[in-house]
């Protein structure tokens, strides 16, 4: 029997599943001028984002949202491109960033607009340079090589704490969940119906059957480790 599973049910776009983006204020990204200066107009709340942003209009009257440095403040000046004052919230390419310096928001590739290390209260360092290529420590603790061309932001993104507080109740959030559309609460597959999922079906908390599963198992069995390249404790 076919069983609709959660990813299967995702992909109908019914309204457990889209997007609030009405909600949110907009998207975020550096400023395509390579070399300009700009002011912060306003520090804003978005529901789509974990961390606070900053409204930025800067000389050529392009503005952009940028996800807050840590002690920014409304008023604050912004500069961009070659500049020696390695302040929190200037953006520099990153050859011309120091060793060992912090900062967020770094481009994939020249001119994207930022894509790594910009959740509230992460940052990046910069480990070593070449001519060639600039490795970065990322939050994970990986280390990344970038084009010496891309961008970042000086410092760490703001709102660090916002994992220390606790929900104390799931009335708390369920509305967190609400604001950006996400399915809550999650119910484990070996707690519901032999007809909800392939784990169910059981008084107790067991599978019944391998939690791993073929690339080529038919739709409803894929559930758990699908294909997996290996299992077990690494040794």
């Amino acid at each position: 029997m076919g069983k609709r599973l959660i990813s299967q049910r995702r992909g109908r776009g019914t309204g457990p599943y889209k997007s609030p983006g009405h909600r949110f204020k907009g998207k975020i990204a550096l400023p395509k001028a390579i070399e300009t200066n700009g002011e912060v107009l306003d520090i804003i709340h978005c529901a789509g984002h974990s961390a606070p942003l900053i409204s930025v209009i800067y000389d050529n009257d392009e503005k952009t949202l940028t996800p807050a440095p840590q002690g920014i403040k409304v008023g604050d000046k912004i500069e961009v491109g070659k500049t020696k004052d390695i302040k929190a919230g200037n953006i520099l390419e990153l050859k011309d960033i120091p060793e060992g310096t912090s900062v967020y928001n770094l481009e994939l590739k020249p001119g994207d607009g930022g894509k790594f290390c910009r959740a509230s209260g992460t940052f990046a360092k910069v480990v070593a340079k070449t001519s060639k290529q600039i490795t970065i420590k990322l939050p994970s603790k990986k280390e990344k090589h970038f084009l010496p061309a891309c961008r970042a932001v000086i410092g760490t993104v703001a709102g660090s704490g916002r994992t220390e507080k606790p929900f104390l109740k799931a009335g708390t959030r369920m509305f967190a969940k609400r604001a950006r559309n996400k399915l809550y609460p999650r119910v484990c597959g070996i707690s519901m119906n032999a007809v909800d999922h392939p784990f169910g079906g059981t008084g107790s908390h067991h599978k019944g059957r391998p939690d791993q599963s073929s690339r080529h198992d038919p739709p409803g069995r894929k559930a758990g480790k699908i294909a997996p390249s290996r299992t077990g404790k690494k040794r």
